[in-house]
């Protein structure tokens, strides 16, 4: 089945007018978490660097409700701390928090500087940890809610090629299981999910050479490429009450290619 032929597969009830706040919610993953939570009935605010007032047009004309976009650096934390608040402003307490926006740029351990460690880290892992601080007191007044921190595959594989990335990708794990620990008493559940080998543009654009395709669909158990819709699916469960007792877990959704247990 071609990438682009997948469809949404399942109905959420409860996500019905949930406050829902994205990273990077107007691009890549970011753009089909949006659209896929819209077209679940749900408020959704999103960040991200660039403009996005197109997509926003675009999804007001899809789903008759505009996405709330409010332009920011996520490594600026007063900023990312302001625009939460504005989202909570606008659509009540925010229930869904889905931190998205990372930066896997190639690089080799022996070209990182102190300043590009510190910038990746900033994107990458620090951002998602004040954000989840962020939205705590607000879920706890809600009666609960629900976080999901992007990681990835690329760590359980021990990739080469971007060993910051990998390091903050393995962060985010132990930063998840100890937030979930700390938060569950308000009933917020935190918990992440490892997407494998998208086919978005970027990756497209970029990396996704035939060789290349060819080798990591051998990889995998599944014979099919991934597509966002299989990454929307996965977080819309995590953030519905579908997976109310689950927390503090990785979600791998990879086509087979790494192992968890």
């Amino acid at each position: 089945m071609p990438v682009s032929d997948i469809s949404p597969t399942a109905t959420f009830h409860d996500l019905k007018e949930a406050s829902v706040f994205i990273t990077g919610g107007g691009s890549g993953i970011g753009a089909a978490l949006t659209d896929g939570f819209l077209g679940q009935g749900a408020k959704v605010a999103f960040v991200g660097r660039s403009d996005a007032n197109r997509f926003c047009d675009e999804m007001q004309e899809k789903h008759g409700q505009r996405p709330l976009f409010i332009q920011c650096d996520i490594t600026d934390i007063p900023a990312l701390k302001s625009a939460i608040n504005s989202a909570a402003t606008a659509h009540g307490p925010i229930t869904t928090l889905v931190n998205n926006a990372a930066n896997d740029l190639r690089h080799k351990a022996s070209e990182v500087t102190e300043e590009f460690w510190d910038k990746a880290m900033a994107i990458n892992l620090k951002a998602y940890f004040f954000a989840c601080q962020a939205v705590e007191q607000g879920m706890r007044a809600a009666g609960g809610g629900s976080i999901i921190n992007f990681s990835s595959i690329s760590y359980m594989m021990g990739n080469a090629g971007y060993p910051v990335y990998t390091t903050a990708n393995s962060g985010i794990n132990g930063m998840t299981r100890s937030l979930a620990r700390e938060f569950g008493d308000g009933a917020i559940r935190v918990n992440a999910l490892a997407p494998g080998w998208v086919l978005t543009q970027k990756q497209k654009e970029m990396w996704a050479t035939p060789e290349d395709l060819a080798a990591h669909l051998a990889r995998q158990c599944l014979k099919e490429h991934l597509a966002p819709q299989d990454i929307v699916d996965g977080v819309l469960f995590l953030a519905s009450k579908a997976s109310r007792m689950m927390t503090g877990q990785a979600l791998v959704i990879d086509g087979g290619v790494v192992g968890t247990g």
